[in-house]
Order: C-alpha cells, then sequence, then structure tokens
C-alpha cells in the first residue's frame, strides 16, 4: 500500500530541493542593495500616506466569522445533491432538517444584530439587551 505513494513523496521532495536550490541561489548570486526606501511599505506603487496598523471594529471579524459558517453549508449540500436521486425521500427529508436548521441559526444571528455594520440603534441600545454573544 505505502508503495503507491512513492511518486507523490519523489514530486514533493523534488519540489522542495527545487525551491530551495533557486532561493539559495538567487541569495547568493543576487545584488544585496537596498535601504531605507527600499524597505518602506508601498501600495499601488504609492507610498503610504497613513500608518499601515489601523485598528479595524470586531464587528467585520464576526461577519467573516458567520459568513465562514454559513458558507460551510454549501459544502455539505453539493454531496448530497450529487447523491439526492438515489437516497430517496429519507435523504430529502435530511437534507431540509439541514436546511431548516441553517435557517433558523440564520434568523437568529440578524435578529441579535449581528449583520449590523453601523453603529446601535437607539432601541437597541435602550433595551440593555446584548447585541451579540461578545457583548456578553
Amino acid at each position: 500500500m505505502p508503495e503507491q505513494y512513492y511518486p507523490v513523496l519523489l514530486m514533493l521532495g523534488l519540489a522542495i530541493v527545487v525551491g530551495v536550490a533557486i532561493l539559495g541561489i538567487s541569495q547568493l548570486l543576487g545584488r544585496q542593495v537596498g535601504g531605507r526606501v527600499k524597505l518602506t511599505p508601498v501600495e499601488s506603487g504609492m507610498p503610504l500616506l497613513d500608518r499601515s496598523h489601523k485598528r479595524i471594529s470586531i464587528a467585520f471579524f464576526l461577519v467573516a466569522i458567520d459568513f465562514i459558517v454559513f458558507d460551510l453549508e454549501a459544502a455539505f449540500l453539493y454531496p448530497w445533491a450529487l447523491v439526492m436521486r438515489q437516497g430517496g425521500w429519507p435523504l430529502f427529508w435530511a437534507v431540509m432538517v439541514f436546511v431548516f436548521l441553517i435557517l433558523v441559526g440564520y434568523a437568529v444571528l440578524w435578529k441579535k444584530g449581528g449583520l449590523d455594520l453601523g453603529p446601535p440603534s437607539r432601541a437597541a441600545a435602550r433595551s440593555g439587551e446584548p447585541r451579540l454573544a461578545s457583548d456578553l
């Protein structure tokens, strides 16, 4: 069984050796020039006008995590779609339960304000109820 992996391991080893060799030759033969101007960060060919490490609201990261969670449902729906005819009605209802649970999670997220990126509304601020789990 392990013998069938030898070609893959050989190609992986060869790729690593070639990559290290290219980087090593470049380091040895290349000119080492630089300085303060070369090491300054640029964006799209323009010097930065502002500092590069700005504070970003946690809401953007929470939306990204929510996107990943709800995007994973597609990874589960594609295999089910391929075998739907062989699975019959039991598989169909299993998929419908899965989709229902995803929609419930989406509704809870929407109700809690997890999709709102703007400042909290006055009504939500007065209610005192936490908007997200991170506000607890």
